[in-house]
C-alpha cells in the first residue's frame, strides 16, 4: 500500500466512439483506505475538445494539472488556436520525460477529437512519458485490471454517443466497485464535432 501510484486511489478510462470519444474517472480521493474526499475531479480539458485524465499522487495530479494548464495557454498564445490531442499527448510525453529521475507518480490519458477532421484519439502513458496508442480505450489507475476485463467485455467498434456513455459508464461502474481504492461517485465527458456533454454519476458510497 505504500505504493505512490495507490496512496490517493482513482482510476479513469477513455473509450472511442463512432465520431465521438469518452473520458471518465471516479472522483475519490484518499489516503491509502481511508476516504478523503469524493469530489476529486481526475480529468481536466484543454481547449475545446481535448482532455487529460491523470491518476496517481494527489499532488503530482494537481502540479501537472497546472502545468498542462500554463503550458497549452502559452501554445494557445503563440500559436493563435486551441491544441490538438496528438500535439497534446507529445506535450504530456516530453514533460514526463524531462522528470525521467524523479518521475512524477500519475499515469495519463489523453483523449479528443481533431479540431479539423474531428478523428478520434486516445493514448495513454507510462510516469516517463512512454505513449501507448489505442484504437479502442485505454485505462489507467488503481482498478486498471478490473477496467481492462470489463472494457474487453463492453466494448463494441462504432458506438453512438448515447451508447458510448452507457458502455464507458458501465465498465467504469463495475471496475470500482471491485476495487477498495476507487469509487464514491463518477464524472464521464462525451465529446462530439459539436458539442461535450458532461454527466455526474452516482455510485455505492462505502
Amino acid at each position: 500500500m505504500s505504493d505512490p501510484f495507490s496512496i490517493n486511489g482513482g482510476s479513469a478510462v477513455a473509450m472511442v466512439g463512432k465520431d465521438c470519444i469518452a473520458i471518465a474517472s471516479d472522483l475519490r480521493l484518499g489516503n491509502q483506505s481511508l476516504g478523503v474526499s469524493n469530489n476529486f475531479e481526475k480529468i481536466f480539458g484543454f481547449g475545446d475538445k481535448c482532455f487529460l485524465g491523470l491518476t496517481g499522487l494527489a499532488t503530482d495530479v494537481l502540479t501537472l494539472k497546472e502545468t498542462f494548464r500554463f503550458k497549452t495557454n502559452l501554445y494557445k498564445l503563440r500559436e493563435e488556436r486551441s491544441i490538438e490531442p496528438e500535439t497534446l499527448a507529445n506535450l504530456v510525453s516530453s514533460t514526463l520525460y524531462e522528470r525521467r529521475f524523479g518521475p512524477y507518480f500519475v499515469s495519463p490519458i489523453v483523449a479528443g477529437l481533431g479540431h479539423k477532421d474531428n478523428k478520434p484519439f486516445i493514448c495513454g502513458f507510462d510516469s516517463i512519458g512512454c505513449i501507448d496508442f489505442a484504437k479502442d480505450f485505454i485505462v489507467s489507475g488503481t482498478a486498471s485490471d478490473q477496467l481492462y476485463g470489463m472494457c474487453e467485455s463492453l466494448y463494441e467498434p462504432d458506438l453512438e454517443p448515447e451508447q458510448l456513455f452507457e458502455t464507458i459508464s458501465q465498465a467504469l461502474l463495475n471496475a470500482v466497485d471491485r476495487d477498495a481504492l476507487s469509487g464514491w461517485g463518477a464524472v464521464v465527458y462525451i465529446v462530439t464535432k459539436d458539442k461535450v456533454v458532461k454527466r455526474v454519476l452516482k455510485t455505492r458510497q462505502d
